[in-house]
């Protein structure tokens, strides 16, 4: 069974709010703008990835927390001396940084990890079965 990950073409204020998606029809496309550049896929209906591109990034040097329905994601370089180096070109930003996404009620971080330079946050929508619609039955 192939998983078909879709590209989400929601309006601008949108683009940091996660899992609201299925309250809107707009089809304008997420704003991918600022440092560090990232994407937010979904696949199915209840579930997304965001994707962030860290390159020089180690693991140790990133932290991501979740507090209030905000997911944090941000970036602390380890200062380096470079004063001997003479650049040519530097285009690889290494400087600190820090992104934050607000999730919808019930969606719930699930995994992260680092690998290539990327940093993988998988994220589902996870609503507790009292939640969910219930069907009556009419006697």
């Amino acid at each position: 069974m192939t998983t078909r990950i879709t590209t989400l073409n929601l309006p601008e204020f949108t683009r940091t709010m996660l899992g609201f998606d299925h309250l809107l029809n707009d089809n304008k496309a997420f704003q991918n703008t600022g440092y560090p550049p990232y994407n937010v896929e979904k696949s199915g209906d209840d579930k997304y990835q965001i994707t962030v591109a860290l390159a020089g990034f180690s693991k140790d040097e990133l932290n991501i927390q979740l507090e209030e329905g905000t997911l944090v994601v941000s970036g602390s370089k380890q200062e380096i001396d470079d004063s001997e180096i003479e650049y040519l070109h530097k285009g690889i930003a290494n400087r600190d940084f820090e992104r934050s996404w607000k999730l919808a009620e019930y969606v719930e971080v699930v995994d992260a990890k680092m690998d290539n330079g990327m940093l993988y946050i998988s994220l589902e929508r996870i609503v507790p079965e009292e939640k969910q619609p219930k069907t009556i039955d009419i006697q």
